[in-house]
């Protein structure tokens, strides 16, 4: 009998379940809102239960404990989200089923994705970067997901401001972060509640955004060295930011060191709104055949 995998991406909007099998084809697909953990759990668990795996992958919004040494391992911590702060997302899924399971976040396991079978297939490396409603960040480095004590929290570190902004920023821990300057909320605060897609694309306010995530990419580009850069989620799709992010970057890299040519360097996800579970799927065949 062959087996069955299942992914779990599960965001602040929506839970993605999902079932493949051993080449990663999947079967079976389901939508579920993201409202409080009684219902929205109720119905990931009927999904699993209808629907049995051998492994799961599961890359969840966060912040999120990834460390195996912690209390509040594989715990949804201090998210804003109502109902899902302390939520022992992990404990409650190993409690109804026992299998093997990756716990990372959301933006970790589209990374993997793009890795794998997207951006950067055929790469050792690369960091995704998704520019939505927030911002955030997961990395790939030889080939496993980059971890430590937490994961990184790529959509909060502090920048330089662009001479022509004036808008003090979203973040409500930092203001002026990345996450504060160009996620969606704070680009249509910045253009007096004008949504993103509404905005002419040659506006100034997009060489602003652009400017703020070249320096993203520098600052990235010189602590990981990756081979891609790739970027997803709502923002992203404004086609017109590449250009300006790409030159943007070579100013402020100033030649110091080479990278690879920037077309193909910082670029957009191939695999779209399936580069998470696709990265989940993925995890749980590997887990698998390491139990």
């Amino acid at each position: 009998m062959s087996k069955l995998y299942g992914a779990i991406e599960a965001g602040g909007t929506k839970f993605v379940c999902a079932v493949c099998d051993e080449d990663l084809n999947i079967i079976k697909r389901v939508k579920i809102p993201t409202t409080v953990p009684a219902e929205t759990m109720t119905e990931v668990f009927k999904f699993f239960t209808e629907n049995p795996v051998s492994a799961m992958g599961i890359g969840s919004f966060g912040p999120i404990d990834i460390n195996r040494n912690s209390a509040t391992y594989g715990y949804i911590t201090n998210t804003p989200k109502k109902g899902w702060a302390n939520y022992n997302f992990l404990g409650e899924m190993k409690a109804r089923f026992d299998i093997p399971y990756v716990w990372t976040t959301d933006v970790n396991v589209a990374a993997y994705g793009e890795l794998k079978r997207g951006a950067a297939q055929g790469e050792d490396s690369c960091v995704y970067l998704t520019v939505g409603t927030g911002v955030g960040g997961g990395a790939v480095v030889n080939g496993k997901l980059l971890e430590g004590f937490g994961h990184p929290e790529m959509g909060h570190i502090i920048l330089k401001r662009h001479p022509n902004d004036k808008y003090k920023g979203h973040c409500p821990y930092h203001h002026d972060c990345l996450e504060g300057m160009v996620s969606g909320p704070a680009i249509e605060a910045r253009h007096h509640g004008v949504k993103a897609y509404d905005i002419p694309k040659d506006d100034e306010d997009w060489q602003i955004v652009a400017y703020y995530l070249a320096q993203a990419c520098l600052d990235y580009t010189l602590i990981l060295s990756p081979e891609k850069i790739i970027f997803g989620g709502g923002v992203s799709k404004q086609s017109q930011l590449f250009p300006l992010i790409r030159q943007d970057f070579k100013e402020l890299m100033n030649g110091y060191i080479k990278t690879p040519a920037l077309d193909d360097y910082i670029v957009h996800c191939d695999l779209g709104d399936d580069a998470g579970i696709t990265g989940c799927l993925l995890l749980a065949q590997e887990i698998e055949k390491k139990s």
